[in-house]
């Protein structure tokens, strides 16, 4: 049991968020699949309150940079404190993303902040940001399982998406993540993680 946790561990370590995406087609039953296994996370009540939208059709890839690189110049060029800014000097960010383009498939979150029957009726979801949150970890998990890499992307304010997709009234998005192989050349930032004594205490 600690040899799995230790190779769990040295496995999943070796995550990185990424920039740089490769044109090379996925599969759509691997999103498929990655898709499902986001969708075993644990929910408030079980209400499961998230939808994965699957965007592969370049048309609507564009739309969607368009949109998003719209809200990202407003973001750094006034919105984002100097604080912010200084803080993702290392990762060489800016307002251009190609890569929601570039990338074969995008995956958006959505969280469903109330659930409508088939009747049309109301109904309340509980927990809603942590139960999304969660699924959304098990996405980017089952995303590098599976031998690709993805980026979280949240451009603020995120509401184009909404409306790009056609989204209902009772969903909210919540992340934005291009998915697929890297860039031949691509690079990561050399960043480390906290320490196991910087993020536990043990009683």
């Amino acid at each position: 049991m600690i040899q799995s946790a230790k190779d769990y561990f040295e496995k999943i370590n070796k995550r990185r968020s990424l920039r740089e995406f490769s044109d090379r087609p996925v599969d759509k039953e691997v999103i498929a699949n990655v898709i499902k296994a986001a969708s075993c996370a644990p929910s408030g009540a079980n209400k499961q309150p998230w939808m994965f939208c699957a965007v592969s059709d370049p048309e609507v890839k564009k739309k969607i940079r368009i949109a998003a690189e719209k809200e990202e110049y407003e973001g750094y060029h006034g919105r984002m404190s100097e604080e912010w800014l200084e803080d993702l000097k290392p990762f060489g960010t800016d307002w251009n993303k190609p890569f929601l383009e570039k990338a074969p498939w995008l995956i958006v979150v959505f969280k469903q902040v109330y659930e409508i029957d088939e009747f049309g009726v109301r109904h309340n979801n509980y927990y809603v940001n942590e139960s999304v949150g969660l699924a959304s970890g098990f996405l980017l998990n089952a995303i590098h399982e599976a031998g690709l890499v993805a980026l979280t992307h949240t451009p603020s304010p995120m509401n184009f998406l909404a409306k790009e997709l056609s989204r209902p009234a009772n969903e909210r998005p919540f992340l934005l993540i291009p998915v697929g192989y890297p860039e031949e050349e691509a690079t990561v930032p050399n960043i480390t993680r906290k320490s196991l004594e910087e993020i536990s205490q043990w009683y």
